[in-house]
């Protein structure tokens, strides 16, 4: 049994995006030390003032879900898409022509992407306990969206947007309050 390591939201540093936006906050990415340019996967929250293109991010798939706000609209190479709803993902192709229109105001949304050659992710939203148990190389977030969760193993308790990272062998139980998302995040070997 292993208990994961612990990702505190008053640890991560603010990010302004490059088109004055918003900022992000980096919750994890794989390898450790990887830029924008280099990850195989990487999660993150975002503050989003407001609407207009996102960046372009070649070969990669996006998750994305609002977990705080109204919502928005994304365009999607040409196609519109209503994301409004809390904690529901909506996965796109990073390399896609993106556009977003706020629906009334600022929002956070919590965001997964992944090397498309190198990873594949699966999001999980629940407001029940689970257990965690990574196999074959695969490594498991588990990020507390609303209320808490505690991880059994310790006994940490995860507030708003704190997170766990299990990987490796072993196993982990996490009691849920509120609403929590596991991100599985599956290396594909190419």
């Amino acid at each position: 049994m292993t208990a994961g390591r612990l990702l505190r939201a008053h640890d991560r540093p603010a990010t302004p995006w490059r088109n004055g936006g918003g900022v992000t906050r980096e919750v994890a990415a794989g390898p450790a030390d990887a830029g924008l340019e280099d990850f195989v996967w990487r999660v993150s929250l975002a503050d989003v003032a407001a609407g207009g293109p996102f960046s372009s991010f070649p070969g990669v798939d996006r998750i994305i879900t609002v977990v705080d706000g109204p919502g928005m609209e994304l365009t999607v190479d040409g196609v519109p898409h209503t994301v409004d709803a809390l904690y529901e993902p909506f996965a796109f192709p990073g390399d896609a022509d993106t556009d977003c229109r706020l629906l009334g105001g600022p929002l956070v949304d919590f965001n997964v992407m992944t090397r498309r050659t190198a990873a594949t992710a699966r999001v999980r939203v629940t407001r029940e306990g689970f257990s965690v148990a990574p196999q074959g190389g695969a490594v498991t977030l588990v990020i507390a969206l609303a209320g808490t969760a505690t991880v059994a193993e310790s006994g940490a308790t995860l507030d708003r947007f704190d997170a766990v990272l299990f990987s490796g062998p072993g196993s982990g139980t996490v009691h849920v309050t509120g609403v929590t998302a596991a991100v599985t995040i599956t290396p594909t070997g190419g």
